[in-house]
Formats: C-alpha cells, sequence, structure tokens
C-alpha cells in the first residue's frame, strides 16, 4: 500500500500516551520518594512534588507550543543554540552554583538550572542541522571527523563539571553521525579514538579513577554507602514490591533518594514488575522516535528523532546501570522520575520537537 499522509492525525498519539503516563507515575513516585526528605529539609513533605509539578506544567505548555511549530524553524537557531550551549557551560565554571558537592548551576534571581539540560537539546537540533548540510559527503571519514570535533567543546566543557551529561552529549553525536553515515567501518577508527578520549579524560582528575575503585569495592570505601544501599533496596522489594510508599531505603538510608538513585526506590515499593512496568513505558518512547524518524519528511526531521532516541536511550540505561552499579556512578537521572525541574522541562521541549516531526511523517 501506498503510504499516505492522515490529515486528521495531529500527534502521534501512542507516544504522548506513554509519555503521560510516565509523567503520572513520575510524580506519584517522586512524592513517596521525597516525603520523608521534604519534611526533614524543609518541614514540608510536599516541597519536591511542587517545584516538580511546576516544572511539568511549564514543560506541557513548551512541549505543545514547540509540537504546533515546523521544526525546519529551528534550522534558524541551531548554531545559535550550538554557541549559546558552549558560553552557557563557560559561565558554569566561573559562575556557577555549587550544589552537593557539585557545580553544574546558573542562578537567575530566584531561579536556577542546569546549562547542561539545555546543551543535550541544542547538540540534537545543532548535529541535525550541520548533518543534513553535509549529508553528500557522510561517507568520508574526514567529514565524520569534522563534525564529532565541532561538539568536543560542549562535551569538554560540560563533562568538567558533569561527566554523565558530557557522556550523554558524546552518545547522542555518534549516534547521529552513524545513521546519517553510509558506512560503518569508518566507526572502528572513531570508537577508538573515543575510547582514547575517555581514557585521558578519566585519567585528568584523581576523583574520576577513585569512581572506578568504588564500583569495583563499594563496601570498603564511604563514598560506596549510597550505592550499596541502593543494591540493599533492589533486593528487599522482590517481585511485587513492599508497596506505594512503604519503602525503608527512602528513610536517610539512600541519600538524596529522589534523584539519581529514584529507581531503586521503585524496585523497593514496587518490586520487579513495577520497575518492568516503567522500563516498557520508556521502550514503548524509544520504538514511538524510531517509527517517527524512519517515516520522517525530510533529514533533519529524521535525525531530530534519531537524537530524542539515542537520548533516552543512553540516558535511562546509564541510570539503571549506576543504580544497579553494573558501571560507575556518573550521577545520571531516570528521564521523568528524578526529580529536576530543569531535566524535565527541556526533555519535554525535546518531546515537542519530536511531535512537531510526527504531524507530517507518512503512516501506512
Amino acid at each position: 500500500m501506498t503510504p499516505t499522509k492522515s490529515k486528521n492525525r495531529k500527534y502521534d498519539y501512542t507516544l504522548l500516551t506513554a509519555l503521560f503516563m510516565l509523567m503520572i507515575m513520575g510524580l506519584i513516585i517522586l512524592y513517596s520518594t521525597s516525603a520523608y526528605n521534604g519534611e526533614v529539609k524543609f518541614h514540608d513533605s510536599f516541597y519536591y512534588l511542587k517545584k516538580q509539578a511546576f516544572a511539568t506544567c511549564l514543560g506541557i505548555v513548551g512541549m505543545f507550543v514547540i509540537a504546533n511549530m515546523d521544526y525546519h524553524i529551528w534550522k534558524n537557531f541551531a548554531l545559535l543554540g550550538y554557541f549559546t550551549a558552549i558560553l552557557l557551560s563557560i559561565a558554569v565554571i566561573f559562575v556557577g552554583d555549587e550544589y552537593n558537592g557539585s557545580k553544574r548551576w546558573l542562578s537567575l534571581g530566584p531561579l536556577s538550572f542546569q546549562p547542561s539540560e539545555f546543551s543535550k537539546v541544542a547538540i540534537i537540533l545543532f548535529l541535525a542541522w550541520v548533518v543534513s548540510r553535509n549529508v553528500k559527503e557522510m561517507g568520508k571519514l574526514r567529514t565524520l571527523i569534522k563534525i564529532m570535533v565541532m561538539i568536543l567543546p560542549i562535551v569538554g566543557l560540560v563533562g568538567a563539571s558533569n561527566l554523565s551529561t558530557a557522556i550523554i552529549i558524546l552518545g547522542i553525536g555518534v549516534i547521529l553521525v552513524f545513521v546519517a553515515s553510509p558506512k560503518y567501518a569508518q566507526f572502528l577508527v572513531m570508537g577508538a579514538a573515543g575510547v582514547g578520549f575517555m581514557t585521558i579524560f578519566l585519567a585528568l582528575e584523581s576523583y574520576r579513577l577513585e569512581r572506578l575503585e568504588i564500583w569495583r569495592n563499594p563496601e570498603n570505601f564511604e563514598k560506596g554507602y549510597q550505592t550499596l544501599q541502593g543494591l540493599y533496596a533492589i533486593g528487599s522489594g522482590g517481585l511485587f514490591g513492599r508497596g506505594l510508599g512503604e519503602s525503608v531505603q527512602k528513610l536517610g538510608f539512600v541519600p538524596e533518594a529522589q534523584n539519581d538513585m529514584i529507581f531503586s526506590i521503585i524496585c523497593e515499593e514496587l518490586g520487579l514488575f513495577g520497575a518492568g512496568f516503567i522500563l516498557i513505558l520508556f521502550l514503548i518512547l524509544i520504538w514511538r522516535f524510531f517509527v517517527i524518524a524512519t517515516h520522517a519528511k525530510d533529514l533533519f526531521g529524521a535525525l531530530i528523532a534519531s537524537g530524542a532516541m539515542a537520548h533516552m536511550m543512553i540516558q535511562v540505561i546509564l541510570n539503571i546501570a549506576v543504580v544497579t552499579n553494573t558501571i560507575p556512578n556518573t550521577g545520571i537521572t531516570l528521564p521523568f522520575i528524578s526529580y529536576g525541574g530543569t531535566s524535565v522541562v527541556f526533555l519535554l521541549a525535546e518531546m515537542g520537537l519530536v511531535l512537531s516531526v510526527s504531524k507530517v511523517v507518512y503512516f501506512r
């Protein structure tokens, strides 16, 4: 059957359904996880929920505004977004605010945000623009190297204070270039260069090498306490969990449980089945990104959807790998679930970009 354009279809409703289910479940889980910390620190058990709900509502408005725009407009702002991401990353180094030992925030009056979250969206648009302009040259190794070199300033600047986000940005870049390239063998060269770059990058700071030692033997280090408590939470949940709100580890045993380690509390309260259901929702999102990318009207739209797919896939996998101690702790949040206003706002803006592409895809 010849593909036909659906005149009545405004959005990919499967994607929207999975997305809203994730957001609703995320807010419920966040309240369950953060109520104790909110009461202890701010005398308000709803403290984290209220801030996250506000950011989510703001992000939803932004998502639908962006979704109703022609995504080709963003070609005009791709280069500006790239340089803005660099400038903001430099600003973090010199005038950034430090919380919990990490210097990742910029303050604008009473508001603070993480420029690294903006950088993820900016790099997707920038690479989609650059690759679509150089599509005829993508078979040449020098073109691939040139494009990857373009994102290294952001990777290096972000990585100075936020290694996890730098890894995600680099991963997005590699996947987008891989998607657009007609030849695969040259990625072996790029992969070897990437491994060399990361080895040097890790060796530059002693604390990064220390994380490797903590990962191998968390019981021998004080900083391995969070990892061990997270594993206890996962193990105690069993198949069906203790029940929503019944976690023991969130009562101060897992530090800042509402952030990077929230998946361990999900496993403790909802068990393997509850955690599995959330993972299925993420898989549905990733599947819909793939469908939208493969049916996109043009390469620019396909790369936007592919970038969002890469971002979601990498971040979910890395977060769960960290929580289960499969890889060293790098401080990666779980999308739409972990606490973080900046994260949810820019994630929803990214979803808006994908939805704007989905409005013009051709479905069979």
